[in-house]
């Protein structure tokens, strides 16, 4: 489909994978081609879609060479990736994650927006890194963490910055289930799939509404403020 993603569908299911030979950092142009194949999705009428990311690597996070080359590029790159986060977390079908190595900051904060998360067993770190990093967690990570973590962690994930292995990520919440590496994608894959097959389409999108539609309110208006809810 493009440069760093590819698109199939399949027993209406979208099959979206990011690789771009490297970690999948969470760029402009990577964040308009996940966009675009999320457009080309929904033009097919898919029921389900999953995202798989490269062996070894989900995503590293976002683009350090604009996180460090200026403020009004850092603040339209995080805008754009969480403009991403919302739509994810919004989609009216289901979102299945193939997380299928590490999978960092921005990375992590998809996860959280995606409906199911299966990931790889392995050497891997899961997590949010941004305090680490020296970077506040932008508000809109919190509302996330806040809906999706489990609440015995969220003081680890955000504050800390405490990162875990797969199994860790699944008491965490970041994950919903691990299996081996090698059988990630498939297993992504194959999920959406059977989602696709067995959920009722209308129910399914008033019942993801019903759940989310204060925590999807408070995110749009945080994309709405000027300071994008870097300042409290």
């Amino acid at each position: 489909m493009s440069e760093h993603v590819s698109y199939e569908f399949s027993d209406d299911t979208a099959i979206i994978r990011l690789d771009d030979g490297k970690v999948n950092a969470i760029s402009m142009s990577l964040i308009a081609e996940i966009n675009g194949a999320l457009d080309r999705a929904e033009q097919d009428g898919a029921k389900a879609i999953a995202i798989v990311g490269r062996e070894g690597k989900f995503s590293g996070g976002f683009d350090l060479n604009v996180m460090r080359g200026g403020l009004e590029g850092m603040i339209e790159l995080l805008r754009t990736g969480a403009n991403l986060a919302l739509r994810m977390y919004s989609l009216p079908v289901s979102l299945v994650f193939g997380v299928t190595g590490h999978c960092l900051a921005m990375g992590a904060i998809f996860a959280l927006a995606a409906d199911e998360r299966i990931g790889a067993a392995g050497n891997f770190k899961l997590g949010l890194n941004e305090v680490a990093i020296g970077m506040a967690m932008p508000m809109f990570g919190v509302v996330l963490a806040q809906d999706r973590l489990d609440p015995r962690y969220i003081y680890r994930a955000l504050c800390s910055a405490e990162l875990f292995d797969p199994e860790g990520a699944v008491n965490a919440g970041y994950l919903d289930r691990i299996v081996a590496a090698e059988e990630t994608a498939d297993a992504a894959i194959a999920r959406a799939k059977e989602m696709a097959a067995t959920l009722h389409p209308g129910a399914l999108k008033e019942t993801k509404l019903r759940m989310r539609a204060d925590k999807i309110a408070k995110l749009q208006v945080i994309l709405s403020d000027m300071n994008f809810g870097l300042q409290g």
